[in-house]
């Protein structure tokens, strides 16, 4: 399983290699990004940023292998042959800006045939925007509720610490 996923990983950050020029590496650009598409969504721009230095310090390129998430999400659906070896270890990961975990983007009706797509600085933070949004309508538009919900509840000060980032976007 361990090579496995050391394919995936040497595949998935070759894809990413290739895509390095067409994305946006000035942290400027990319909070305009941030701020234009959380607008679009409805949410605080600030929100949205705070969340995504959380995440990945604005680095497009980043990704995770989420080993307890995998084992919890995903690797039934591995097991019971209905998705392939490299779609599940894809599905257990989290990808780009906002980090969305790849199962939770399928589950949110992400298409793409690559979830290394997430990492797309435009791609990663409207499908970020998309799950932020529906947590946070779930949670009655309690921010704090809502962070700790997409953050999978593991680290009880995670929204304590976005919302700590806010002001330098406001």
């Amino acid at each position: 399983m361990g090579t496995q996923l050391t394919i995936a990983a040497a595949a998935a950050a070759a894809q990413l290699e290739a895509l390095s020029p067409m994305v946006p590496n000035n942290k400027q650009t990319l909070i305009a990004l941030a701020k234009k598409i959380a607008a679009n969504f409805k949410l605080a721009p600030e929100l949205v940023c705070a969340l995504i230095e959380q995440e990945s310090g604005w680095n497009c390129w980043s990704m995770r292998y989420e080993p307890e998430f995998f084992a919890k999400y995903v690797s039934s659906l591995y097991t019971n042959n209905q998705i392939s070896a490299t779609e599940a270890y894809a599905r257990g990961m989290s990808w780009g800006l906002c980090q969305v975990m790849g199962e939770v983007a399928r589950e949110n009706g992400f298409d793409m045939r690559f979830l290394s797509a997430l990492c797309d600085p435009e791609t990663g933070i409207s499908m970020g925007c998309t799950i932020l949004a529906k947590k946070l309508e779930r949670e009655g538009g309690d921010v704090v509720k809502g962070l700790l919900a997409w953050n999978g509840g593991g680290n009880e000060q995670y929204a304590v610490q976005v919302l700590a980032r806010q002001d330098k976007y406001r």
